[in-house]
């Protein structure tokens, strides 16, 4: 167990924010873990579990203990003639478990390649991309409750699954710190090619297997999102909405070449990047922060920012697409503080 007191969390917030915490505690085991919640220290103050930081805003110092897992491995709990199960340690680099998926041929999360943060977090924010989201994969999930110290696994169905949701993110529920999640992986993958312009970038490539998938999404990726260790960012800053189709029939009136993917029953997705755009924000420049000049969805720190100034611009965002479509942005990233 590793605890340091005064701690600075640049390295663990994709932003790279020159924040500091009072307390920060890492846990290499569930004993551990167990350890640190029955603290009654730990118990009096406030307290947040991070994965790798990069679905976090620090607005300012956290005058609490920041806890964070050291739990890995990946290993195979059983498998068959089709599918296999992989159990996956919290802490886990969550495109280091997609490599080792596509490296053994194993299909289900290609399409998740290169999405930043740790396999727990991934988990609890149902990460999503190019018509593939955690959820369609995720067989259980381990869990410890915050307050009463009791181990759950939790099936899919427990999870909750929705767009970028889950049980975990639910401020009513208990709140758990997951240790290990369970996967099923296909060993005769049926590709999921039809979303954005993947199909555009595999070219003429006429039978695609994983590899080609997780090649051809990391590329896009690159291409379209800085990478945090050069420009800092949480990526994708705003859920995209999700709108009812008479609403978007009403838009088209207006904005015929306004983009839709279907969503729930009756219900379309509108790309928030879009909107952003066409609101006048891409490649703008606030100071220290701004909008990425080749994804708008994308919030920068141009060097020395504070977590304040990002949260300033993400509200003028919003203000800006609430007046003129109509449509309620709502942030993707956590803000803290």
């Amino acid at each position: 167990m590793r605890i340091e007191q005064n701690y600075s969390l640049e390295k663990h917030n994709t932003f790279h924010l020159p924040v500091r915490t009072r307390w920060f505690m890492e846990y290499d085991s569930e004993e551990e873990l167990g350890r640190i919640l029955r603290d009654e220290y730990f118990q009096e103050c406030l307290s947040l579990h991070i994965g790798s930081g990069s679905n976090l805003l620090f607005i300012n110092d956290y005058n609490g203990i920041i806890v964070h897992s050291r739990i890995k491995g990946i290993s195979v709990e059983r498998e068959t003639d089709t599918s296999v199960w992989l159990r996956i340690g919290a802490a886990e680099v969550w495109d280091d478990v997609v490599a080792y998926a596509v490296s053994n041929g194993w299909g289900g999360i290609e399409n998740l390649s290169l999405i930043p943060g740790e396999a727990g977090a991934a988990a609890i924010q149902n990460i999503g991309a190019y018509g593939v989201e955690i959820k369609d994969v995720v067989e259980t999930v381990e869990a410890y409750n915050q307050l009463t110290f009791e181990r759950r696994v939790f099936t899919n169905a427990d999870c909750e699954y929705g767009y970028r949701y889950s049980y975990f993110k639910n401020e009513h529920n208990d709140p758990y710190i997951v240790t290990y999640l369970t996967i099923r992986l296909s060993k005769k993958p049926v590709l999921s090619l039809d979303y954005g312009n993947l199909r555009d970038e595999l070219g003429a490539c006429a039978e695609p297997t994983v590899a080609d998938v997780r090649k051809a999404v990391s590329a896009i990726r690159r291409r379209k999102l800085p990478d945090p260790d050069v420009l800092g960012n949480a990526g994708s800053f705003f859920m995209n909405p999700v709108i009812p189709v008479e609403r978007l029939e009403r838009l088209r009136e207006r904005y015929p070449d306004i983009p839709a993917y279907p969503a729930a029953e009756g219900k379309v997705k509108v790309p928030a990047g879009w909107l952003i755009e066409r609101c006048g924000f891409k490649g703008q420049k606030h100071g220290s922060v701004g909008v990425y000049e080749k994804q708008a969805l994308v919030l920068v720190n141009l060097g020395g920012a504070q977590g304040y100034e990002i949260a300033l611009l993400a509200e003028s965002i919003r203000t800006a697409v609430r007046e003129r479509f109509d449509i309620e942005l709502m942030p993707e990233v956590k803000y803290v503080g």
